[in-house]
């Protein structure tokens, strides 16, 4: 029996479970860095090409990178990432990770293969290294399914990196869609049947804090993009109110996750049954996680249009820009919610639906009104979540 009392195994490597938090260590920050340049390469991307193609293409990117960094995040839940084995297999992915984020603005040109390659080389490492140093049982099973289909998409992912242009949809679709779907059949393989839900048991406290902590790299990201953007413009009135709003937006945001939500959740999943944990884990942060974090993104990416160009029209690309982002961000909000059941989860999809359909509405005013008008919108939104019952 594991140190959790269920199937982690009981070796150095695991983490100490002695009844008390677990928290993110310095290492996995140092981690996430990588991460946080990863997202602003996204951001870039979205701006460069504004457009349903570009908007696909960012969004097929996004869901890799995050892809590989929530199962970090599963395999660092387990393993303690003060160790230094454990540790040089985390540099290894940092390693391959950068490399992936640097090949994000030409992904789907001449560096396809280096990002292919790099997602691969470390879903692969990673993976291998735990069905190599854990002993036979239902834990080292459990991971050498997941290598199974590691392995399987891999071909796929490498067959996309070295064809051209808009063939490589096809083998590159067909592999994350692999990667997927596998936690929704529990990596269901022949002869060994799926992996049981009691495998992928949960420190709730550390898994809720790693992902609350990538939400805060996106928000990070949407605050330096800002910046940067009204330090390169003339800093004129109209630029320093923009400014303004996008700070206020930003923190809307913020408010709207860690008001209450970010705590109900965790807590919901830190009183589920041992058995429930990991499957409500994969729910609700692998899968019903990415909406909130492209969410972010996108609104970046409209708070930028906004203070760079203050006084011009948005026109409907740039409207769908800065009101989807929180649209989408508050659709994975209310999913998070519905997912935990608590209650009147539902409410911030009403609010979504509502500033997705005014994108027509403001594509023909100026963007600084524009802007002001959702950063009202979403304030109101996080004061009643911040006053109703939980």
């Amino acid at each position: 029996m594991g140190t959790t009392g269920l199937v982690v195994p009981d070796i150095r490597l695991i983490r100490r479970r002695t009844g008390g938090e677990q928290r993110a260590t310095f290492f996995e920050l140092f981690f996430d860095l990588v991460y946080v340049f990863a997202i602003t390469q996204l951001s870039h991307y979205v701006l460069a090409d504004l457009s349903w193609a570009g908007a696909g293409r960012a969004a097929f990117l996004l869901v890799v990178v995050c892809w590989a960094w929530n199962y970090t995040t599963w395999m660092a839940n387990w393993f303690d990432p003060d160790t230094v084995a454990v540790r040089l297999v985390l540099v290894f992915v940092m390693l391959a990770s950068l490399l992936m984020a640097v090949a994000v603005p030409d992904a789907f040109g001449e560096r396809g293969l280096l990002f292919a390659a790099s997602y691969v080389a470390l879903q692969i490492g990673r993976n291998a290294f735990v069905v190599a140093v854990t002993p036979a049982g239902a834990f080292h099973r459990n991971f050498v399914q997941i290598l199974s289909w590691s392995v399987l998409s891999a071909p796929l992912w490498i067959a996309g990196g070295l064809v051209d242009g808009e063939a490589r949809w096809a083998p590159w679709g067909a592999a994350l869609l692999v990667d997927l779907v596998a936690p929704l059949v529990q990596y269901w393989i022949p002869r060994m049947g799926q992996a049981p839900a009691t495998e992928w048991q949960v420190d709730g406290n550390h898994f809720a804090e790693r992902f609350q902590l990538f939400v805060i790299i996106a928000l990070g990201e949407s605050i330096v993009l800002a910046g940067v953007t009204a330090s390169e413009s003339d800093l004129t009135a109209a630029v320093v109110v923009a400014l303004g709003v996008a700070f206020l937006l930003s923190t809307a945001l913020w408010w709207l996750y860690f008001g209450q939500v970010a705590e109900a959740v965790a807590r919901r999943i830190a009183q589920c049954a041992p058995t429930e944990a990991g499957r409500l884990g994969r729910d609700v942060y692998t899968y019903l996680h990415l909406p909130i974090i492209a969410g972010i993104v996108l609104s970046a990416v409209g708070l930028e249009l906004v203070i760079a160009h203050p006084h011009d029209e948005l026109h409907l690309a740039g409207a769908l820009v800065t009101c989807g982002g929180p649209a989408l961000f508050l659709a994975g909000l209310a999913a998070c919610c519905a997912r935990v059941r608590r209650r009147q989860a539902w409410w911030p999809l009403a609010v979504a639906v509502v500033v997705i359909g005014c994108a027509p509405l403001v594509a023909g005013v100026p963007s600084l009104a524009a802007a002001g008008g959702l950063t009202a919108v979403l304030i109101g939104a996080a004061v009643v979540e911040q006053t109703r019952p939980d």
